[in-house]
């Protein structure tokens, strides 16, 4: 594993660099948080102008064809300049761009692929339902009922991103009652503008320019056209999204750790105490090394998981370590940082207090960090917690 950036993936981080220091400044992320519930849309423009939504779009289909590690380079620039950005603008890539392009037909690929790569596709993930977040399989209710050329959707999915600005909602739900539920489940391309959707914004503490959302499906219909993948093998089929899931989710953890990181090292370096800049103090330099060790970290198993994937290697296991260690990394950035700022973190002038606001839904999100130990224990041969 090499962790040297090719020309061509120097090439991509400058760009996306430079985009945001223009594009991303600091007044107006702070701006998209008091303000929206999803970026703009002359911002969705200008990223699908520098070709972000079709970084890992194969080429035949408008795409730029590279891998998981371009991906995370250009994300990493986003998700450090603002995490609700990195959310929002990764969903479409996540939830149609590769979905579509592992499971779908040609004709599915053909009519979603290119327009994802121009930006002119929104796309949600439809799958945790109010009963249970983690527990996917054991909480799952709603339901896709075959009828005719039709699937009749009923049930209803909580906490759910973006889906009051998406297009289409992949959707994960029962089609086969008595089996098994991991061979009950199936996938499908719902058209978000369908009859009987009803979508409901849900008022949260941070992240707030990517709105979160409870999606109610009632006799919503879908054309079996719509079947994404083979019917009833829909939980093997989202493990080849969950899994990437873990490496953005990871990578939006430590945008929020560096964000919080130069923000701190930043004050640390101008405020003054006792005749002299308070990053001069002891316990203040322990803190700025305690984070920058955690970001390095976390950042070197990001970027291992996103070379795993590309080489086709099993990575599950390494990326809900990353999840853990990139989460952990943005809380000590968070919770020292806030320390560094004394009252000044406090208040509402400095960014200190969104990164602390923002650090904690990645806590639980999209797995709990308890949950994600259990599963790496299981990996080493451990009964299941259960």
């Amino acid at each position: 594993m090499d962790f040297m950036l090719t020309d061509e993936q120097k090439l991509l981080r400058d760009t996306f660099r430079e985009f945001c220091q223009k594009e991303l400044t600091r007044e107006y992320v702070r701006w998209l948080d008091e303000n929206c519930d999803f970026p703009p849309e002359d911002l969705v423009e200008k990223l699908a102008a520098l070709g972000f939504f079709g970084i890992s779009i194969p080429e035949e289909y408008g795409g730029a064809g590279a891998g998981m590690f371009d991906f995370c380079v250009a994300a990493e620039e986003l998700a450090t300049s603002s995490v609700a950005v990195a959310i929002s603008m990764g969903l479409t890539p996540a939830f149609g761009g590769r979905p579509i392009a592992e499971l779908g037909t040609e004709e599915q690929k053909r009519e979603h692929l290119p327009r994802i790569a121009e930006g002119k596709e929104k796309w949600c993930m439809a799958l945790t339902e109010p009963a249970g977040g983690t527990d996917i399989l054991g909480a799952i209710a709603t339901t896709a009922e075959r009828d005719g050329d039709e699937y009749v959707v009923n049930g209803s999915k909580m906490f759910i991103s973006g889906a009051h600005v998406a297009d289409y909602i992949l959707l994960i739900a029962i089609t086969d009652k008595g089996a098994k539920r991991s061979r009950g489940l199936s996938v499908f391309i719902v058209d978000a503008r369908s009859p009987g959707i009803t979508v409901n914004l849900i008022e949260k503490v941070g992240i707030h320019a990517c709105g979160t959302t409870e999606i109610h499906f009632d006799e919503v219909r879908v054309p079996a056209g719509n079947l994404l993948g083979t019917e009833n093998m829909g939980w093997y089929h989202i493990l080849g999204t969950l899994n990437p899931e873990r490496i953005g989710t990871s990578m939006l953890s430590l945008g929020i750790a560096k964000a919080a990181f130069n923000d701190a090292l930043q004050y640390a370096k101008e405020r003054v105490a006792f005749g002299k800049p308070i990053g001069q103090f002891q316990v203040i330099q322990h803190y700025l090394a305690d984070i920058a060790i955690e970001i390095e970290n976390a950042r070197n198993l990001i970027y291992k998981c996103a070379w795993l994937c590309d080489a086709g290697e099993r990575y599950d296991v390494e990326a809900t370590m990353a999840k853990i260690v990139a989460c952990r990394a943005s809380e000590k950035a968070a919770l020292y940082g806030m320390e560094i700022f004394g009252g000044y973190g406090f208040t509402m002038e400095y960014d200190m207090q969104r990164h602390f606001r923002d650090y904690k839904q990645m806590m639980f999100s999209p797995i709990s960090d308890e949950m994600s130990k259990n599963y790496i224990a299981q990996s080493y041969g451990l009964p299941k917690s259960y």
